[in-house]
């Protein structure tokens, strides 16, 4: 069954003690009052944390809605198949948490933690991957995802990093750590930045040694009024904002030495 939830009918039956029942729990939460499951008593006045999960595999699909259903601080209120799916729901339901995989058949994750940063903000998205490269790690939490975990991680972990992450902390795997703490430890390089002019790169090393507007005038035949011009665009394309940035920017990219 295509859809924004899987086979819902399952879904349904893994919520079977009723207080996830969609309407019953929603009903409940508004009027703040407690509700009794066999998995103790849920305080309604405590916000629910309302998931999606995008998961294309459907077995991991169903084990982490399993997982989900027996956790008494959240409602699963979606898992897609596909991204097309997951932007669409996003589109119109509000979410606290999304949980999804990276790799999927008709795009990236990385699409949806940016749709849902942008709808709500003060959502959290976790992504559930064997991806564990460099670059797509950086790019997830580039894009606003706050939990890394692999998919090995068994059910007690993966509850335990859900109740962190909505408790303010970033719950990650050691491998992805060590990702995290290789790339901080490496200075990143710099970006090339918009190439300047034979006569740019005069004026700017005439700046580096304290020449005048004049003086670099009258030593590079130009007019007076044609050096400040000239200075503007050093200053644009070194993203610089004074003599003293333009100098250090171009001496950092190889540009002049000082």
């Amino acid at each position: 069954m295509n859809g924004f939830f899987f086979e819902w009918a399952q879904y349904r039956r893994l919520a079977a003690a009723g207080a996830y029942h969609e309407q019953g729990i929603l009903a409940r939460r508004q009027s703040g009052h407690s509700v009794t499951t066999d998995k103790g008593e849920i305080s309604m006045t405590d916000a629910v944390t309302r998931i999606l999960l995008l998961e294309d595999d459907t077995p991991l699909r169903e084990r982490f809605a399993r997982i989900l259903a027996d956790w008494p601080g959240g409602e699963l209120v979606g898992a897609c198949a596909t991204l097309e799916e997951a932007l669409a729901f996003l589109m119109q339901h509000p979410v606290d948490l999304l949980m999804t995989d990276l790799n999927l058949p008709d795009g990236h994750g990385i699409e949806a933690i940016r749709l849902l940063r942008t709808r709500y903000p003060d959502a959290d998205a976790m992504v559930i991957s064997v991806l564990a490269d460099d670059e797509t790690v950086l790019a997830a939490i580039e894009a606003g995802a706050v939990g890394y975990l692999l998919k090995d991680a068994d059910s007690i972990e993966l509850v335990e990093a859900i109740e962190s992450l909505r408790a303010g902390h970033s719950p990650i795997s050691s491998s992805i750590a060590r990702i995290l703490v290789r790339r901080m430890s490496t200075p990143a390089a710099s970006e090339p930045g918009p190439a300047l002019t034979p006569r740019e790169t005069e004026i700017l090393r005439g700046i580096a040694k304290g020449f005048t507007y004049a003086e670099l005038a009258e030593m590079l035949h130009i007019s007076r009024h044609t050096v400040p011009v000239h200075i503007k665009n050093i200053y644009r394309k070194l993203a610089a904002n004074n003599r003293s940035e333009a100098v250090y920017e171009a001496s950092k990219r190889g540009l002049i030495r000082l």
